[in-house]
């Protein structure tokens, strides 16, 4: 959480690489600005902790229009220790807001994970196998609603719960992936049992 202030530099002057997403941001689609860090609050970030209510996933907050609760001050910064990869489960919503220690974990290690939808009951079991390992593919999801795959596309969007069945270590091989992948898909019948893989 971070006090700013914005000054209006104008509207995109060329086409960009979206940070997040990967897609083009094309000239004039938005506007620029140059956000500098205010000091009134510097002594607490890291430690002040707010409810941000349902426009969570906004990126901006105006406090001074809707009132923000405060949830926890706490009295030095620390992160939350990340649980490991058996016991991890987030919902794709948090994927951008989790500690910087969590990032690097997930962003540097591949397998299997297993994306639940908390309205339909319904599974889809993946592999992570890019550079950015489980962090790239589940932002993949975050940005698009379908991460490209079929049986995604044909639902509504949903907050994805997303959990690791499998890590495999750094000589592992796609196909070796592939193979874990199918092994998961059979033992959870996500294609049988109105799963939402459709290989």
């Amino acid at each position: 959480m971070g006090l700013y202030a914005a000054e209006l530099l104008g509207p995109l002057p060329a086409d960009r690489q979206h940070p997040i997403t990967g897609g083009i941001e094309q000239a004039g689609s938005c506007n620029l600005y140059r956000l500098e860090p205010k000091p009134e609050l510097s002594e607490y970030a890291g430690r002040l902790w707010i409810d941000w209510g349902k426009g969570f996933r906004a990126w901006i907050q105006r406090g001074d229009r809707v009132p923000k609760p405060i949830v926890e001050l706490r009295r030095t910064f620390s992160e939350d220790p990340f649980p490991g990869f058996p016991a991890l489960i987030l919902d794709l919503s948090q994927i951008e807001t989790i500690p910087a220690s969590w990032s690097a974990a997930l962003s540097s290690t591949r397998g299997i994970y297993l994306l639940s939808c908390p309205r339909t009951r319904e599974q889809y079991v993946g592999m992570a196998s890019g550079a950015e390992g489980f962090l790239g593919r589940w932002r993949e999801y975050f940005a698009t609603c379908h991460g490209g795959n079929v049986g995604l596309k044909s639902r509504d969007p949903s907050d994805y719960r997303v959990s690791i069945l499998e890590t495999v270590g750094t000589g592992a091989t796609v196909n070796d992936l592939i193979a874990l992948e199918v092994r998961w898909k059979a033992k959870l019948l996500s294609r049988e049992m109105g799963g939402l893989n459709r290989n």
